[in-house]
């Protein structure tokens, strides 16, 4: 079974009902698949050859979701654009990936590099620039079927780019076979419904990509946003009778800053799920206030999708569960292991391994930084965790981020769920700085809330008063913005740099 048969079934038994839905257009399955295969039949008279690399740049769309599930159908490699990256960035990912052809929105075209490579539009403006458009195709080839292409699901069907700690683009190598894993396990994690309706407002180049073929397979509808920005998610989830979405900790924490939010009714709401970043206690009891039994989350890497544990909104009505990222996922075995690879006790904190179906094949031309993450059949993720007595998985930090202060280990988590329940203090992130007393100092880059005033000596007492003084930062620089990445996550390793630079 190849990944677009989730979506080619879900066609079969729910012909009539929206699949696809924004503020302009509603397309029920039946049309969707319609120019899913005019798409995608377009894309096989251009490429002759399965398994070609696709490029795809766009915002989030209708278009954007359509033209994805072409390049499944017609069996090409979906390697998606994020147009929020910098050109140097795009053209690295680019040099890398070596697309056939470009998908692009006309609104994100001087986003990319220079290439001499094909570019068909996608979602062509009025005024826009001429050339091939994807609307063309589906006219052109209205009624047409791709070739099927049934071919052994260990090939390879995305390639996803992640930023490695040298900051350089690593391309993760994705099979079919890790698609339909992570795609299955979604589905019997999170048990999306028929009625589902999912809001995709974060980028569908990340982890909303995860999530589409798992609500479509159900006949659920997916979203799209008007704007990732939080007044528009706040207006989206009250008006569009949202049922499901997957948000960032730091989208939540900007919606929940959102005027009106607490005072919202989001009774429809079952799956608000968030990854990518762990959430702080006191910020995940302020969401389960204003959304009471529908917190969920999951955890995963572009190595692993998404689904390497999850936790599901019940587990979160008990507080003693709050900080885990639950049971491993369906297909997935987890290891919290050593330096030597040897298993650890629970309670043990070691290093969270993966292996199973869902993993990655490696890394797109890049041995050295293959053979470091993936080892005796395990993928290394890089972030160090325990598991409970009851079998839940808990990550405690970034294994290059422990901060070693005057001989005791300390994981940075801890400092930001402390100094995150300060009122003040909107996001936080933590470090060590080389000190010739201790080793390393713990420093914190803080980002208050509008309006909000906090002195930097109540902070640091503020902390003592929660941890072992050990623990609490030496210093606290406090930012009008702290750094974030393309899909809004804090860099530690940036806002180090920023706060030292301001320092000297």
């Amino acid at each position: 079974m190849l990944p677009i048969e989730f979506f080619r079934r879900a066609v079969l038994q729910h012909q009539d009902r929206i699949a696809l839905e924004d503020s302009r257009q509603s397309i029920c399955f039946a049309e969707l698949a319609h120019r899913v295969d005019a798409i995608a039949a377009a894309l096989q008279d251009r490429i002759h050859t399965a398994g070609t690399r696709v490029g795809l740049c766009a915002t989030n769309s209708v278009d954007h979701v359509t033209a994805l599930l072409a390049c499944l159908a017609a069996g090409m490699i979906w390697v998606p654009l994020n147009p929020r990256l910098g050109k140097a960035e795009l053209e690295a990912v680019l040099a890398l990936a070596r697309p056939e052809l470009i998908l692009c929105e006309d609104g994100c075209r001087d986003r990319l590099p220079d290439w001499d490579g094909p570019i068909v539009r996608l979602a062509p403006q009025k005024n826009g620039p001429c050339g091939p458009c994807t609307a063309d195709w589906v006219s052109h080839y209205a009624g047409k079927q791709p070739a099927s292409h049934f071919h052994d699901p260990s090939v390879t069907q995305a390639i996803k780019f992640t930023s490695g700690s040298s900051g350089k683009p690593k391309g993760v190598v994705q099979s079919c076979r890790s698609w339909n894993v992570h795609a299955a396990s979604i589905t019997q994690a999170f048990g999306f419904a028929r009625d589902e309706r999912f809001l995709a407002v974060a980028p569908i180049t990340h982890g909303t990509s995860c999530f589409l073929l798992p609500v479509l397979a159900a006949g659920g509808t997916i979203v799209i946003g008007e704007s990732p920005k939080p007044d528009a998610v706040l207006t989206a989830l009250v008006e569009q009778e949202i049922t499901a979405t997957y948000l960032t900790p730091t989208m939540i924490y900007n919606l929940l800053s959102e005027p009106g939010a607490r005072d919202s009714s989001f009774s429809r709401m079952r799956h608000l799920i968030y990854s990518g970043a762990p959430m702080r206690l006191e910020q995940i009891r302020e969401t389960l206030a204003v959304f009471p039994s529908a917190l969920e989350t999951c955890y995963g890497q572009a190595e692993a999708p998404q689904i390497i544990s999850y936790m599901r909104g019940r587990d979160f009505m008990d507080r003693a569960n709050h900080g885990s990222v639950g049971f491993p996922g369906l297909l997935v075995q987890i290891g919290i292991l050593d330096e030597a690879m040897h298993p650890l006790a629970a309670g043990e904190v070691g290093e969270i391994c993966v292996r199973g179906d869902l993993i990655a094949d490696g890394y797109l031309d890049n041995p050295e930084a293959e053979a470091e993450a993936f080892r005796e059949g395990w993928l290394r993720t890089g972030d160090l965790g325990r598991f409970d007595g009851n079998g839940r998985l808990w990550i405690e930090g970034r294994k290059k981020e422990v901060i070693i202060s005057g001989g005791f280990n300390i994981y940075p988590k801890d400092v930001e769920n402390a100094l995150g329940r300060h009122p003040a203090v909107l996001e936080c992130t933590v470090f060590g700085v080389e000190d010739p007393k201790w080793g390393e100092a713990v420093h914190a880059a803080i980002e208050l809330h509008a309006d909000a005033t906090a002195d930097e000596r109540e902070l640091i007492d503020f902390v003592k008063r929660t941890l072992d003084s050990v623990k609490a930062p030496k210093r606290i620089h406090t930012v009008d913005s702290l750094p974030r990445n393309a899909v809004g996550k804090i860099m530690r390793r940036e806002a180090k740099a920023m706060v030292m630079e301001t320092a000297e």
